[in-house]
């Protein structure tokens, strides 16, 4: 697990926050780097780095150590993997949750650390794969996990991440495409309110309650294109954190182009917006929203 600081954990002032699931960190290179560069977040989550530690430090350390940031990465071979960027210093670091089941093993699914006094919480949560299977008990188990751990924190914390739950039927295109998938199940809803109610709030929800907002579009069918996404990338806050929002927004553009992935970053702002209150997906779509019960999911096809 590399950890470097390159900025003391003494810094105050206004900190903008991004969680980013990259789908490869190692395929994301050269949209990383320039996206750091544009948008300048002060802390970024990364998930599905999908590299172990030491060649994550090999890929990327220089070049994230050049612009300013310590490094926490928890990540294995090939699946998962997660890190923490941050220019606030990174204190307390700690991999993985504490009673977290494995399949079989431990994966490399969570990393933490304090940033400037806010405990930030870089999670990609199981995938469940089909309804009921083992991986889906596998995934409600982890995310109690999760939960008592957030419970048992600082009154200061963020979790950011890939949660692989659309929280409401707003947070997918088409609730009827979803029908028998994972994702929208009651009881990974459920799990996933329990982890709400320890105190945290949906920054971009509370912030956006009625527009269309997703961060995820499967590479297929033309699903970006058309606006045909989920929204399962969650900046989750309690009070301390939620109340100093001034900007939370889904930066599509880093979806657009060659070789994104097929997630879009978050991006919260906290006691001041560099860009105003935009949002909540910059730039929006422009395609209309689906009507109901005319698009299958690929999968599906």
């Amino acid at each position: 697990m590399p950890a470097f600081n390159v900025r003391g954990d003494d810094y105050r002032g206004p900190v903008r926050i991004a969680t980013w699931n990259v789908n490869s960190v190692k395929q994301r290179v050269s949209r990383l780097l320039p996206w750091l560069d544009q948008r300048q977040p002060d802390v970024v989550c990364l998930q599905e780095t999908k590299l172990p530690d030491d060649a994550f430090t090999a890929l990327l350390g220089d070049d994230l150590g050049q612009r300013g940031y310590a490094v926490a990465a928890h990540g294995e071979v090939q699946w998962n993997g997660v890190a923490i960027l941050s220019r606030l210093g990174l204190d307390d670091v700690v991999v993985g949750l504490a009673d977290a089941p494995g399949f079989p093993h431990q994966e490399a699914r969570a990393v933490s650390a304090t940033c400037s006094g806010i405990r930030i919480h870089s999670v990609y949560a199981p995938n469940g794969r089909v309804p009921d299977s083992d991986h889906y008990h596998y995934k409600l188990a982890w995310l109690a996990a999760l939960r008592d751990t957030v419970r048992k924190g600082p009154g200061a914390t963020i979790v950011c991440g890939d949660m692989n739950i659309a929280p409401t039927d707003a947070d997918v295109f088409d609730p009827d495409a979803y029908i028998g998938q994972t994702h929208v199940t009651p009881r990974e809803r459920a799990a996933l309110a329990q982890l709400h109610a320890v105190g945290l709030h949906d920054v971009v929800r509370d912030r956006w309650p009625t527009e269309r907002v997703f961060t995820y579009w499967d590479y297929r069918a033309g699903m970006f294109h058309k606006d045909l996404g989920m929204r399962i990338d969650l900046v989750l806050a309690t009070d301390a954190v939620a109340s100093r929002v001034r900007a939370a927004w889904v930066d599509r553009h880093a979806r657009k182009g060659s070789g994104p992935s097929d997630h879009a970053p978050v991006i919260v702002d906290l006691d001041d917006s560099p860009d105003g209150d935009i949002g909540p997906v910059v730039p929006p779509p422009s395609a209309s929203a689906a009507k109901r019960g005319t698009v299958r999911l690929p999968q599906s096809r």
